[in-house]
């Protein structure tokens, strides 16, 4: 009987409850508090959506209050739009804010940089969130800096159905296609008066040259990349900056979102791939970041100097019996390896820093991989590695065994490697190579190779791989030889005799 007593309140209590009023407000007195006083949307390109920010607004007293209205200065013609409290719009009335409680404002924008004042190629646009009127007013700013840009995309052909590129047939005869198109001979200078902005894969194609000049920022669309086509060519003209900060002659490929939380994120698009037969295709003063895969060569050459690849979800430079020469290259934070040479191929690099130091997830692969066979899945496919040769290199990174080599059991396949004055990582502790042929470094291939010394890198994790003077294991092991081939490092500081192995010369780092 208790029992029953008890539910039966119980259930009064709750039909009660349901029935009054959620709670009782007061207007509000004018003393919000703000998680910040001004939201900086960062920049973003015309006509792109910008993320969602957000913004908290407190009530810090010990009433329950209503906010008469919530609203941005230009109304409903302003570019921005809000979420308040889950609902979405420009203008609201009567919002509640509980008792030492908050309630959160999201913020988003997309803008048109033909329709704002003036002929400038980026305008920085503002309003404000208005909460209350009159002298009760309190406002939180809004900043966004818009860019105008150049966008290249696949054409629209109706019906749902967009413009693609076909990379050939899978095993089972299918055509391989992707969005995509080809690039007409108005599109093949890419100059540093605007950013380019690529959706799909834009292709170079048969005959055809793309010149990249000094200073162009490339930015892709998420699943966007390049295709150098066979006998398709490509030239990026990168040059030395002055200002370390806005490296204002460096040639950069990276993602289309400018936020400052993708500066460094992993795979946002896709690759600049060459797909077969390219051949005279020279980069200089480059960094590609944030694709799957920086630089795919198959069956091309390339020449690369002072071209650096950094965060590449999958590998950095990938090829397949490709033909590279690289000096003055940093690779870092990779998913797999950032080096990958595979089939084979023709590679000489030179005062190269090879570094993978990857977080996001575990990395099994070592920094430098490299082999004469690869395994389809239905058939081992084989090709000569003519030479894979390493000169005043680094090869380093935050796993023990940071160098792998794989040759096929076959005598008629070559697999020529050499590392002349190299800093290797490569600490097998178990001993598991002791025997292996492919690593005995007492001797050729490894000519002065340096083992398990720590480079000192000012910072891995900023991709700023300086090596620390009178510190670095890295210092004074190069060949003088190389230093007519390479005479001068990243930085632009002439190399010393003997130089320093990788990219960089020795500097003091800074206090603190």
């Amino acid at each position: 009987m208790k029992y029953i007593y008890g539910l039966a309140l119980f259930c009064c209590i709750i039909l009660w409850s349901s029935c009054r009023n959620d709670f009782e407000t007061v207007a509000n007195t004018g003393n919000l508090e703000f998680s910040r006083d001004t939201v900086y949307l960062d920049t973003v390109f015309t006509n792109i959506g910008s993320s969602t920010y957000n913004l908290k607004v407190y009530n810090r007293s010990d009433e329950d209050i209503t906010i008469p209205t919530i609203s941005l200065g230009e109304g409903q013609s302003s570019n921005y739009r809000l979420n308040v409290d889950g609902l979405p719009g420009k203008v609201f009335n009567d919002i509640n804010i509980l008792a030492n409680d908050s309630i959160f404002v999201f913020v988003e924008t997309t803008l048109d940089i033909e329709n704002l004042p003036g002929n400038d190629l980026q305008f920085l646009y503002t309003d404000q969130i208005l909460f209350d009127t009159g002298a009760l007013q309190q406002k939180v700013e809004l900043v966004t800096l818009v860019q105008d840009a150049v966008f290249l995309f696949p054409a629209d052909l109706g019906n749902g159905m967009i413009e693609t590129l076909n990379l050939g047939q899978d095993a089972d005869g299918n055509d391989i296609l992707i969005e995509g198109f080809f690039l007409d001979d108005t599109e093949l200078n890419w100059t540093n008066e605007k950013p380019y902005v690529i959706y799909g894969y834009a292709a170079v194609n048969s005959g055809k040259t793309l010149t990249v000049d000094a200073g162009a920022r490339i930015h892709f669309h998420n699943s966007s990349g390049l295709l150098i086509n066979e006998g398709g060519v490509m030239n990026v003209n990168g040059a030395p900056s002055t200002d370390p900060e806005l490296l204002e002659n460096e040639v950069i490929f990276q993602g289309d979102r400018l936020e400052p939380d993708f500066e460094n994120v992993p795979g946002q698009w896709g690759t600049i791939w060459f797909t077969n037969n390219s051949v005279g295709n020279t980069w200089t003063n480059t960094t590609i970041k944030n694709s799957l895969i920086g630089l795919r060569v198959a069956n091309s050459q390339i020449d690369l100097e002072n071209v650096q690849i950094y965060n590449a979800a999958v590998s950095g430079l990938q090829t397949f019996t490709g033909n590279v020469t690289g000096q003055n290259m940093v690779i870092n934070n990779c998913g797999n390896s950032s080096l990958e040479l595979n089939l084979g191929g023709d590679y000489t690099f030179n005062q190269s820093t090879f570094a993978n130091y990857w977080s996001n997830s575990f990395r099994s692969s070592p920094t430098v991989s490299i082999n004469n066979a690869i395994d389809t899945g239905t058939e081992i496919l084989a090709s000569s590695l003519i030479q894979a040769t390493f000169n005043n290199c680094i090869i380093y990174g935050s796993e023990n065994l940071e160098l792998g080599l794989f040759a096929v059991d076959d005598a008629s396949v070559l697999f020529n490697y050499e590392l002349n004055n190299t800093l290797l990582r490569f600490n097998d502790t178990g001993g598991d190579f002791t025997d292996n042929p492919l690593y005995q470094f007492g001797q050729p291939p490894y000519n002065n190779v340096t083992l398990n010394v720590d480079p000192a890198f000012f910072d891995p994790q900023l991709n700023d791989f300086n090596i620390e003077m009178n510190v670095s294991g890295a210092e004074n092991i190069g060949d003088s030889a190389i230093n007519s081939i390479v005479p001068v490092d990243l930085n632009g500081t002439t190399r010393a005799t003997p130089p320093d192995a990788g990219a960089y010369e020795s500097i003091i780092f800074p206090e603190g």
